[in-house]
């Protein structure tokens, strides 16, 4: 009986084949070798022929360039943190693989010297936002809010409320960011009720900010109080407002969402936010504000740590420059075309046409219910829709799997078409 070890190709006859030569252009060469030494394994153990080596290195090989699966987000939740949050409109994508070579991110193409980094997206953000003095954008809404009250309170105090310490998602507290600041915290009032008083009476020459913070994913209600930022900008100590969601201006659609304009026209020195909730763009933090804080804060040591990619400027740039992002879409779109997609998907797979209540997520608008409708399927679906390809989320609810399509795009219905029809 001959040895199958005998029958194994070399390495270098597997790296000669065209189908690996091939890989080698697309993978890293410490990962084509894992998937050589592994189809050679498989022959030396007589899992598979000699013949098909080469298949076999192939089929060892990833099949996307990154772990990370794209999905089509039917929960109903327009901003999904665990799905990524804002999906960026195609403007955006084109933007960020523009980008995504040598740029001048940093550099004036007319002098050859060294310019403001991110001019462009700086540009187009302030121009989205003309009642702050000057913007900055750093990675995230944490890290706005972190350089704010660094740059404003390290050594002092910063005023607060006890009804706005907040929690936030995975157990992310704001006070204990705070405290990495080298401020202290000086809390005011009660967990449901403060007053511009509460504040006054704290204020002293150790304050170095008042500090007003969006409730995000809750409400407190009833026997309530809190002060206005107008209020509040009165008392005389700058006031770092964080708006949380990153709406830029007033909707309709939520009418008690705080927004960065409204804040900036009542005289908050700073107000932060995030740039991929309700505005719609990339993961970053924006700060706004009177110009020559922002401007201190720009030059302060921790923004360098702090500060974005090319790409991200460039997603955020293309995100105001172009068309209603995805998320605005979904948050705006209507009940009545939604139900007409409904029905239609139902014709095609089965299921039930049922009403449904989404949510803007990402902490925004908490108590904003979007009236919506999906397709009601049996509950076996939704494990099988999550493992498919194109991957498909929706929400398991009273026994049910529910796909609600108002963070679909409608280009995509098909897609959950085709990917119901493969779970039957």
């Amino acid at each position: 009986m001959t040895d199958p070890r005998r029958a194994v190709p070399a390495t270098t006859e597997l790296l000669a084949a065209p189908p690996v030569e091939a890989a080698l252009r697309r993978w890293a060469r410490p990962v084509v070798l894992a998937a050589v030494r592994g189809a050679q394994e498989a022959v030396r153990a007589g899992e598979i022929p000699a013949v098909e080596a080469v298949d076999g290195v192939v089929a060892r090989l990833p099949d996307r360039p990154s772990s990370l699966r794209p999905v089509l987000n039917a929960t109903g939740v327009v901003v999904h943190t665990n799905l990524g949050r804002a999906p960026l409109s195609a403007t955006a994508r084109e933007a960020v693989a523009s980008a995504s070579g040598y740029t001048d991110v940093e550099f004036d193409l007319g002098t050859g010297r060294r310019r403001r980094r991110g001019a462009g997206a700086l540009a187009a953000l302030h121009a989205a936002l003309p009642e702050a003095g000057a913007v900055l954008v750093v990675n995230n809404g944490a890290a706005a809010l972190l350089l704010a009250v660094t740059g404003l309170a390290a050594g002092r105090e910063v005023v607060w409320s006890r009804g706005e310490l907040v929690e936030i998602g995975d157990g992310f507290r704001l006070p204990d960011l705070a405290a990495t600041t080298g401020a202290r915290l000086r809390e005011v009032g009660t967990t449901n009720r403060t007053t511009p008083e509460d504040y006054a009476a704290a204020l002293g020459p150790a304050t170095g900010c008042i500090l007003k913070v969006h409730p995000s994913n809750f409400r407190v209600s009833g026997f309530t109080s809190s002060v206005s930022v107008r209020d509040l900008v009165a008392l005389g100590a700058p006031v770092v407002v964080d708006a949380g969601s990153g709406l830029l201006r007033p909707d309709p659609l939520f009418p008690d969402e705080p927004d960065l304009a409204t804040a900036l026209a009542d005289g908050a020195a700073v107000v932060t936010a995030s740039g991929d909730k309700l505005l719609g763009g990339p993961q970053l933090g924006i700060v706004a504000g009177r110009a020559h804080v922002v401007e201190s804060l720009r030059r302060h040591p921790l923004a360098r740590a702090l500060r974005v990619d090319k790409l991200t400027l460039a997603a955020l740039e293309g995100t105001l420059l172009g068309p209603p992002a995805p998320v605005w879409q979904a948050l705006h779109a209507r009940p009545a075309e939604l139900r007409a997609r409904c029905e239609r998907l139902a014709a095609l797979v089965g299921g039930e046409v049922v009403a449904s209540e989404g949510a803007a997520g990402g902490g925004g608008a908490p108590q904003v219910p979007l009236a919506s409708w999906a397709v009601a399927l049996p509950p076996r679906y939704a494990a099988l829709l999550r493992r498919g390809d194109p991957c498909v989320v929706g929400r398991v609810e009273r026994d049910r799997c529910l796909l609600d399509l108002r963070a679909v795009p409608p280009e995509a219905d098909d897609e959950i078409v085709e990917a119901v029809r493969r779970c039957t």
